[in-house]
């Protein structure tokens, strides 16, 4: 609103005041106490603390929620970008230091959580996977056979891809009737 209708405004209010005084409906006394208790009033409210407006307020809570919901997608969607990146690097570690399991005449037998699975490999390969030279890796949905120590680095950033790894030199020292008897190497089940 401009100055001059602001203004405009004021001399109607002004003009509607000495109407009623006209009229008789106020007296001279009543407009001056009016127009002196609005003048206070427009006085009265503090400077630094303005009035808290309830809506205003809702509109800040609803705000500062809105960020705080903003910052943890945003953590969310880093994380899962990170996990990607790692998965991918992984993937690619993998990928590269797989050993070939053409030939395989061997089945060899684990475990991937509670499911047995089966993989066909040479006799030397047995013996290194057997040994903790090699180990076998999930890879997606499927196995690959990697070298000791790519199996060492990706247990350090994703340990749960680790299916079999027989770390060398660390023997079971269990306290148990059966630890006197060796499990032979060439088990099949």
């Amino acid at each position: 609103m401009t100055g001059r209708h602001r203004g405009d405004l004021l001399k109607v209010g002004n003009s509607l005041q000495e109407q009623l005084l006209k009229a008789g409906l106020v007296d001279e006394q009543k407009l001056k106490q009016a127009r002196s208790d609005k003048r206070k009033k427009g006085k009265a409210a503090p400077k630094g603390a303005a009035h808290v407006d309830p809506a205003r307020e809702q509109a800040r809570r609803a705000q500062a929620e809105k960020a705080k919901r903003d910052r943890e997608l945003n953590r969310q969607h880093q994380e899962a970008t990170r996990r990607k990146a790692l998965d991918n690097e992984l993937r690619e570690l993998i990928h590269a230091h797989r050993l070939s399991r053409d030939g395989g005449e061997v089945a060899f037998n684990f475990t991937d959580g509670s499911t047995l699975k089966r993989l066909y490999l040479r006799r030397e390969q047995q013996q290194q996977v057997v040994d903790g030279n090699l180990a076998v890796v999930r890879q997606d949905t499927f196995y690959e056979l990697i070298p000791a120590a790519i199996a060492e680095r990706v247990a350090a950033r994703q340990p749960e891809r680790i299916i079999v790894f027989n770390k060398p030199g660390t023997e079971s020292g269990e306290d148990d009737d059966y630890a006197e008897f060796k499990v032979p190497d060439d088990l099949m089940w």
